[in-house]
């Protein structure tokens, strides 16, 4: 096996000398090696000096196809309008359609009838008789537990209407719920507000979203899902647990910026609920 010493390897010299006095200032002694080496650092450097500059500063506006944050903004206040005409059409839609009905001596549409429909399909199959019995059989079962205490009183949910709910934001309801049209709340408070948690629970989803800002959804117990929309900002992450009142996110601003509108949902057993019946805002 060859050894090779400092006589087998070839060396190179770059010197810093004052052109006047002809003084050497400063001299760097490398191989070939050293300098294939050095110069892939530096590479790598400046990839990773330019990656910070796009990432992390304002100059990543600059790149084509890039959205600013007025950009943002101005989509999520869009998409707000638009979900609100959208709502308006469609009740303007079903009031013509009644008139329509109305004017013809035919019966109208049932604004419920649209909700329940898939509840009502389920049964039409079976017969008066047979729900009678089966209704009949449900109940001398629960009357058997009741009496003899075999129902699982510590195993009992609390009914939605029994819970204390946290007010998710103070403002006031700009849209109201609409079970068919429109099954969720907008809320109008000061631009920077707090969003807290309504209920114990963990957050299952905390993410960006161009057309409604960002948005967090955290399940509670009893099969109890809340989403918070249009935030600015979110202070929870995916898999946190949260208490009822906790700091979830801030809203924004639309406008001049003094009013931020929070979109919040809440859903029992995959059913839309009127927040506004159980929270007071």
């Amino acid at each position: 096996m060859k050894v090779f010493n400092d006589k087998d390897i070839r060396f190179f010299r770059l010197s810093l000398v004052n052109d006047q006095t002809h003084d050497r200032i400063k001299t760097l002694r490398f191989t070939r090696l050293e300098a294939a080496g050095a110069a892939v650092c530096a590479v790598v450097a400046f990839v990773l000096l330019i990656y910070c500059l796009i990432a992390f500063t304002p100059l990543r506006n600059t790149i084509p196809g890039y959205p600013s944050g007025p950009a943002k903004k101005l989509a999520v206040e869009n998409a707000i309008k638009i979900d609100s005409l959208e709502s308006v059409i469609t009740r303007w839609n079903l009031y013509a359609e009644n008139l329509g009905r109305v004017l013809a001596g035919e019966a109208t549409v049932n604004f419920d009838s649209l909700v329940r429909v898939s509840t009502g399909s389920l049964l039409s199959d079976k017969g008066e008789e047979v729900l009678r019995e089966q209704d009949s059989l449900l109940r001398q079962s629960v009357r058997r537990s009741e009496r003899f205490g075999i129902s699982g009183g510590a195993s009992r949910t609390l009914p939605v209407e029994g819970m204390h709910f946290f007010t998710p934001v103070k403002g006031a309801v700009s849209a109201g719920f609409d079970a068919a049209t429109h099954p969720w709340i907008d809320i109008s408070a000061p631009a920077g507000s707090v969003v807290s948690a309504v209920l114990d629970g963990s957050v299952i989803s905390a993410r960006w979203d161009d057309a409604l800002g960002y948005i967090i959804i955290i399940q509670h117990e009893n099969n109890i899902v809340s989403v918070s929309e249009g935030c600015i900002e979110l202070l929870r992450n995916p898999g946190d647990r949260v208490g009822a009142g906790t700091p979830i996110g801030m809203t924004g601003g639309s406008g001049t910026g003094q009013t931020g509108r929070l979109h919040f949902e809440l859903w029992h057993d995959g059913e839309p609920l009127d927040a506004a019946r159980y929270i007071s805002f």
